[in-house]
């Protein structure tokens, strides 16, 4: 016997989505305008690219969480902003994983444990990078030296 509501909407009943996926959606849209959207025209466009209908306030909600971590640019056009994505992938990437480094305990665990499962090719990389002057280095976590050489 098949359980569910078979007249509920689409989508409904999948659960809550993983958390930065809509961040994520977002941020791939105006990665890929090149340039400036208004919430509107990131509506719009989301709809286009298959992505998951989202009310207007969510969008503009998540446009501002993102502009406050520094993430997007925003002006002033009109009554509404217009955004611009600032950060790539790699920094979005290297942010998340510093997010979820600073939530555990154990810190010298985690870290351990994740050099431990590297491949020997992503071991020779991050050894070339730890041994780089971080002051010469490119800021691929987005802080500054003195800040992740601890």
């Amino acid at each position: 016997m098949r359980q569910g509501n078979d007249d509920a909407p689409p989508g409904a009943g999948r659960g809550r989505r993983r958390s930065g996926e809509l961040s994520g959606l977002i941020l791939a849209v105006l990665r890929t305008a090149g340039g400036e959207l208004t919430p509107g025209e990131v509506c719009e466009r989301l709809g286009t690219a298959g992505a998951p209908e989202l009310a207007y306030t969510t969008v503009v909600t998540i446009l501002s969480r993102l502009q406050s971590r520094g993430l997007l640019e925003r002006r002033r056009v009109g009554r509404a902003y217009a955004y611009r994505a600032v950060a790539d992938p790699a920094r979005l990437a290297a942010g998340r994983m510093r997010r979820m480094l600073d939530a555990e305990h154990d810190r010298d665990a985690v870290l351990a444990s994740f050099v431990r499962d590297l491949s020997a090719d992503d071991e020779r990389l991050l050894r070339e990078l730890l041994g780089t002057d971080l002051a010469d280095s490119c800021d691929l976590a987005g802080d500054s030296p003195s800040e992740g050489a601890n």
